[in-house]
């Protein structure tokens, strides 16, 4: 089993391409009968409206209008998921560039090996400017680099600012200096992320769609669980709740002191009456992520991780609280480990180990991240994780994690907050 946090790591969930993955459960659901819980889940997949061209044609405006922002000529896209956000297209990666150069002013061009043309023709379809693309392809004894450099120049654009996508691989960016020597290359930072990170409202509904379908995979899987079952039998039952739903998704499972690995452990794990079990994962939604963790116990919890649930909790509603436009986001994460610290589970990163949370969208990590130290003002319409935990190693750990919508008015989660160790789902 090939648990998402390993797709995620990856690239493969975060890019998108879910249709593509290996549908392990389908072979699973053959072995034996899925638990009555997760065979009772219906099919979310016609709530899933697909992005459409119109809308990505209005992202590229928005991206010409960052770069004069910016004072940048052109923006390098190379395979990964902005290419996907501003042209729909899937390209996965290897040695040879693919890529779209986008001016301030003026169309698009792209950069295809000669023999992958029919395949990048059919890619560049789905794109604002599909129907008349300006592709450039180069032989395998050629450069494409000098593709790209002659694009340029025909734009006027061979002394420009170009911005190159933080993901682009060091060779493919190497070898344009090289290529195009009057040209100065930069960052695209600025407009990939100023774009990225303020949702539509339409993104916004895809990722409520995520999340909603994730939880429901935990509380079937949930329902389902038994002593005695393994990690890897637990994960099997996520990936199939998923996959009933209508969506490749899954989870990471750790089971008692291993759940003290925020990102949990190779070893091998039981699940045991009265130890904590961290289920942390997510699916795609037409592209868009979710990203939730629930920590709970089969059977009785200790009165110690009653305890560190209700703290953990109560720094998840502080970030919630504090998480408002105009604010930094050091200040959501400083409001969560502030409760936590108060509690004696500080100083700083002793106990709760890692940031608040990360900025969410089509990767399951993007820009911004509600960290310590980063005094970027929220705005209405990013999204983040909320994700405090307490991990005392050799013991537990406990982390609550819902997706979180930044409002006009404040701050919502996607899904309701887990209610308990011995409850977490809140229902009977």
């Amino acid at each position: 089993m090939v648990s998402r946090r390993r797709f995620l790591q990856t690239g493969s969930l975060a890019a998108g391409v879910s249709v593509a993955l290996p549908t392990f459960t389908q072979a699973a659901e053959c072995e034996k009968p899925l638990p009555p819980a997760i065979v009772a889940l219906q099919t979310l997949r016609g709530e899933a409206k697909p992005i459409t061209v119109e809308e990505r044609a209005t992202r590229q405006e928005k991206a010409r209008r960052l770069m004069r922002e910016n004072d940048l000529s052109a923006v390098l896209l190379a395979q990964g998921t902005s290419l996907r956000y501003f042209t729909g297209i899937r390209w996965e990666g290897g040695e040879r560039l693919f890529a779209m150069v986008l001016p301030a002013k003026g169309e698009a061009f792209y950069v295809a090996p000669a023999f992958e043309e029919g395949r990048a023709r059919e890619q560049i379809a789905q794109a604002p400017d599909g129907s008349t693309p300006d592709l450039r392809v180069w032989q395998e004894d050629e450069s494409p680099y000098a593709r790209v450099a002659q694009g340029l120049s025909d734009r006027g654009l061979a002394s420009g600012v170009i911005g190159v996508e933080e993901t682009a691989k060091f060779v493919f960016s190497d070898n344009l200096r090289k290529a195009a020597a009057s040209a100065t290359f930069t960052s695209a930072t600025a407009v990939t992320a100023g774009c990225r990170m303020i949702k539509s409202r339409h993104e916004i509904d895809l990722m409520r769609l995520a999340a909603k379908i994730t939880l429901a995979a935990y509380e079937a899987t949930y329902k389902s669980m038994k002593m005695g079952m393994t990690q890897r039998h637990v994960a099997d039952l996520v990936e199939a709740a998923h996959h009933r739903l209508g969506f490749e998704g899954g989870a990471d499972v750790q089971a008692g002191e291993f759940s003290s690995f925020p990102h949990g452990s190779v070893q091998p794990q039981e699940i045991r009456e009265g130890t904590i079990v961290m289920m942390d994962g997510g699916c795609s939604v037409e592209g868009y992520q979710s990203d939730i963790t629930r920590t709970f116990v089969l059977g009785k919890a200790s009165d110690k991780m009653k305890q560190v649930f209700d703290i953990v909790h109560s720094a998840q509603s502080a970030a919630l609280a504090a998480a408002k436009p105009g604010v930094e986001a050091g200040s959501v994460d400083a409001a969560a480990r502030r409760v936590i610290t108060n509690a004696g589970y500080g100083p700083d990163y002793k106990y709760f180990t890692h940031r608040l949370g990360h900025g969410m969208g089509m990767d399951g990590h993007e820009w911004p991240y509600l960290v310590r130290g980063n005094a970027m003002k929220l705005q209405p319409e990013m999204t983040f994780s909320d994700e405090p935990g307490i991990y005392i190693r050799g013991e537990f750990g406990i982390r609550l994690e819902d997706d979180m919508h930044i409002k006009e008015s404040g701050a919502e989660l996607f899904t309701p907050q887990s209610l308990s160790l011995e409850n977490p789902f809140g229902r009977g």
